[in-house]
């Protein structure tokens, strides 16, 4: 190689190493910062936008509501012959001779029925029952039909008309209690079929519900 070419290489090697090597001024430190900032912010944002942790929602996505099918077909239940009536309440009620005793035992639990149901109002879960009582005999003697609007409760005087508020969709309905039940925790009343199809719990199959007893409340037969 020709001695002034190879000079001049060096040279210029030293000066590229230098100027790699030589101390940052104040404006290259703050150029330094800002663009490392600049790129952290980069890099988050990269992050969220190609991956949301799991239980979080990106803004960007609309919420999807869980709903449960309120007029579901099922197999053996004719949803044309559900009552579609409003219960007009009686002037008065007497209570049936079936199914008011002060007390009785079922599945080992012991139960009071109520004197009165004035002023009676709960909370709590309701569920319904269908095709495999069609035609037996209620608690009060009278017989289910499923496609009328009662329902079963576990103390409330034979017969009481109650109004049911699903607290889950908003709906009401008034029933005629004509019998004994549900007997499992944390229900307290069993719907025929008609009454759940009209109150969207036939779907859900239960519903978070709130009973009232309306007047008048049913008296004992006299004699």
């Amino acid at each position: 190689m020709d001695r002034g070419l190879k000079e001049g290489l060096d040279n210029m090697s030293h000066i590229t190493l230098y100027e790699r090597c030589k101390p940052l001024g104040q404006k290259d430190i703050w150029m330094v910062k800002e663009s490392l900032k600049l790129l952290q912010v980069l890099l988050i944002s990269a992050q969220i936008v190609s991956c949301t942790p799991v239980g979080l929602v990106s803004v960007s996505v609309a919420p999807v509501p869980l709903l449960f099918t309120d007029d579901v077909t099922i197999d053996g239940y004719d949803v044309s012959l559900v009552s579609m009536e409003t219960i007009d309440l009686p002037e008065s009620l007497i209570k049936s001779k079936n199914g008011n005793p002060e007390s009785y035992e079922e599945f080992g639990e012991n139960y009071e029925v109520l004197e009165s149901s004035e002023d009676f109002s709960e909370s709590g879960i309701a569920s319904w029952y269908g095709k495999d009582f069609q035609g037996r005999n209620t608690s009060s003697g009278e017989v289910y039909d499923m496609y009328q609007l009662t329902a079963a409760h576990k103390t409330l005087p034979l017969p009481t008309y109650v109004r049911v508020d699903n607290l889950d969709n908003g709906r009401s309905l008034v029933v005629k209690v004509n019998d004994r039940g549900p007997f499992i925790d944390g229900r307290i009343i069993d719907l025929s079929y008609a009454a759940a199809h009209r109150l969207g719990v036939t779907g859900p199959g239960t519903a978070k519900v709130e009973i009232t007893a309306l007047d008048p409340s049913a008296k004992d037969p006299v004699g």
